[in-house]
C-alpha cells in the first residue's frame, strides 16, 4: 500500500504551504489524517478528514489557520497551511486506514492509522 505525502519545503514565518495526500490504491472512502513529527518529539495528530461522515478535525495548535480537503476525482487529500510559524517545522506524514474511522474525535492516535506514507519535511523559518 502506498500513500504518497508531496508539497513540504522551507518557508518564511507567515508563509503558507498546501501538502497533499494520494491514497491512489484505495477506492476514497477512507478517512485520511495528517500527523507531523518534530525532531526530538513524538509524532502528533495535526488534521483528519473522513468520507464517511463528513468529519474534520485539527489541533488545537492547528485550528484556524490549517485547512484539510479532498479532491475527490483525484482521490488526493491536501492540507493548506497558512499563518505557519516556527514550531510548524516537523516532517509531516498522511496515513489512512482500511477500517472506516470518523475524524470527530477530540484527539488523532496514532494507532487509528495502520497505512503511512513516507512524509515530507516542512520547515519554517526566516
Amino acid at each position: 500500500v502506498q500513500l504518497q505525502a508531496s508539497g513540504g519545503g522551507l518557508v518564511q514565518p507567515g508563509g503558507s504551504l498546501r501538502l497533499s495526500c494520494s491514497t491512489p490504491e484505495f477506492d476514497g472512502s477512507n478517512a485520511v489524517g495528517w500527523f507531523r513529527q518534530a525532531s526530538g518529539k513524538e509524532r502528533e495528530g495535526v488534521s483528519c478528514f473522513s468520507p464517511i461522515d463528513g468529519s474534520t478535525s485539527y489541533a488545537d495548535s492547528v485550528k484556524g489557520r490549517f485547512a484539510i480537503s479532498k479532491n475527490n476525482a483525484e482521490n488526493t487529500v491536501y492540507l493548506q497551511m497558512n499563518n505557519l510559524k516556527p514550531e510548524d517545522t516537523a516532517v509531516y506524514y498522511c496515513a489512512t486506514d482500511a477500517s472506516p474511522i470518523s475524524c470527530d474525535t477530540s484527539e488523532l492516535h496514532v494507532e487509528m492509522f495502520g497505512y503511512w506514507g513516507q512524509g515530507t519535511l516542512v520547515t519554517v523559518s526566516s
